[in-house]
């Protein structure tokens, strides 16, 4: 599978190269590194649970890295734009030995970031590929995998509106996941380009997700039949830049999805202005403020890049999290009723 780092904050920004750089465990290693604390699986027995989560965790992640951070820059010259709007950079190549990946992270900060490093699952290693996908203000990754999706592609475009349809540049399951999830959050007011630069409430982006992932199992299980669906994995993240929410699903009565964790502190720990550091028995001789100062702020990740694992808190199965434009964090349960559990023997890789 993939990984991926998510970060924001209404308040405090966070230097690219201190989140996805600097820590011993940050996103940028885990193209070939694992770190996974408090993960478990649902499947009896310690043999089969390690296989799973090696399973859904794949060591190696080398398929390709995007990132996107958003600036105001461009509202500064646009009247019509109000607020921060996505920066998008891709490289076919793992980040490790980018040097741009590397110049760019030593100079930027942003108060919200999404970064990726890809795994394919079937479809071209190319840039145009790597996620995050943005659509407007709206960004979207994703780890894990639409089962099926070759056979479900067709009819899937089908359900995706015009211009969403039209801003799909690659072939992967997870950019077609995204455009339809666009499709369905601004459905209510028309759909188009224009109402991508809308902000719509966390529970509307969720409700957006949800009805988007029911589509997809319905087209499965209509196209293959209900008794020949393999699961889905769905660890997705959306964010207009301001809002945040992420799920964690696989719709399998016992498997989990890949990992994920979130965290309300971490952000602390990861920034240089401040006491301590993310790497054990290292800290930071020089800090500027105190970690009271620190803005409110959620991380989404799909592995934690600090040395405490008390900063963290593993999102469980089937449960969301979403983030208000004020940083206040909730998760709550994603319902996942019996007609949409998958029926047939797991694939191979996933």
């Amino acid at each position: 599978m993939c990984r991926w780092f998510a970060y924001i904050s209404p308040t405090e920004p966070c230097l690219l190269e201190d989140v996805l750089i600097t820590p011993q465990h940050s996103l940028s290693k885990q193209v070939h590194d694992h770190y996974l604390p408090k993960l478990f699986s649902h499947v009896p027995g310690e043999q089969t649970t390690k296989q799973e989560i090696t399973l859904r965790n794949r060591l190696n992640n080398v398929d390709g890295f995007g990132m996107v951070w958003y600036t105001p820059s461009r509202s500064g010259f646009i009247t019509d734009i109000e607020g921060s709007r996505p920066v998008v950079y891709k490289n076919a190549q793992p980040p490790n030995n980018d040097a741009n990946f590397h110049s760019i992270c030593a100079g930027t900060a942003t108060k919200g970031l999404f970064a990726h490093i890809r795994a394919a699952t079937g479809t071209s290693v190319a840039a145009i590929n790597n996620h995050p996908f943005t659509f407007g203000r709206h960004t979207i990754m994703h780890n894990g995998l639409i089962s099926h999706f070759t056979d479900i592609r067709r009819p899937m475009l089908d359900l995706i509106e015009k211009s969403a349809y039209e801003n799909i540049h690659g072939t992967t399951d997870s950019e077609h996941l995204a455009a339809l999830y666009m499709t369905n959050l601004t459905e209510n007011v028309g759909g188009g380009t224009t109402s991508w630069e809308r902000q719509y409430q966390p529970t509307e982006m969720l409700d957006a997700f949800i009805t988007s992932f029911h589509q997809v199992i319905a087209l499965q299980q209509s196209t293959l039949g209900r008794q020949n669906v393999q699961a889905c994995s769905l660890n997705v993240c959306c964010t207009d830049g301001r809002q945040l929410i992420s799920v964690r699903l696989r719709n399998h009565a016992v498997e989990n999805p890949p990992s994920l964790y979130y965290s309300t502190t971490a952000g602390v720990t990861l920034n240089s202005k401040y006491p301590d550091h993310p790497d054990a028995g290292v800290g930071n001789p020089n800090p500027s403020k105190s970690a009271a100062e620190h803005g409110k702020h959620v991380i989404v990740a799909s592995e934690p890049s600090t040395y405490k694992i008390e900063e963290w808190n593993v999102i469980e199965k089937n449960h969301a999290v979403l983030v208000d434009r004020e940083g206040n964090c909730t998760e709550q349960k994603v319902d996942m009723a019996d007609e949409f559990l998958a029926q047939a023997a797991t694939g191979k890789h996933f």
